[in-house]
C-alpha cells in the first residue's frame, strides 16, 4: 500500500477507519464449516474429548456469526445505499 494522502473516494480515515465487518463474517464462517466438519470426523473416529472441544469452537464461531450479522445490519440502517459482497 503506498504511502502519502488517502485516494480520492476511499471509504473511512486515519480519525474513523472503514469497518471490517465482511471480513470477519468471511473468517467466522470458515472456522465455522471447519470446527464443525472436524467434530464430526473426531466423534467418527472415536477422540470424544477432542469432538467436544471442536464443538464448542463450532458453536463460538455461530454465536460470532450471528453477531456480525446483527452489526452488519445495524450498520446497514445507519447508511443507506452503502451495500457490500456479503449483503
Amino acid at each position: 500500500m503506498p504511502i502519502g494522502a488517502q485516494p480520492r473516494g476511499a471509504r473511512g480515515t486515519v480519525g474513523h477507519p472503514y469497518s471490517a465487518l465482511n471480513l470477519r463474517l468471511a473468517f467466522a464462517g470458515f472456522g465455522l464449516v471447519t470446527c464443525a466438519l472436524l467434530a464430526v470426523g473426531l466423534a467418527v473416529v472415536g477422540a470424544r474429548a477432542l469432538a467436544v472441544v471442536a464443538a464448542v469452537l463450532a458453536v463460538v464461531a455461530l454465536v460470532d456469526v450471528v453477531v456480525i450479522q446483527l452489526r452488519r445490519r445495524h450498520a446497514g440502517r445507519a447508511g443507506p445505499g452503502r451495500r457490500s459482497l456479503f449483503s
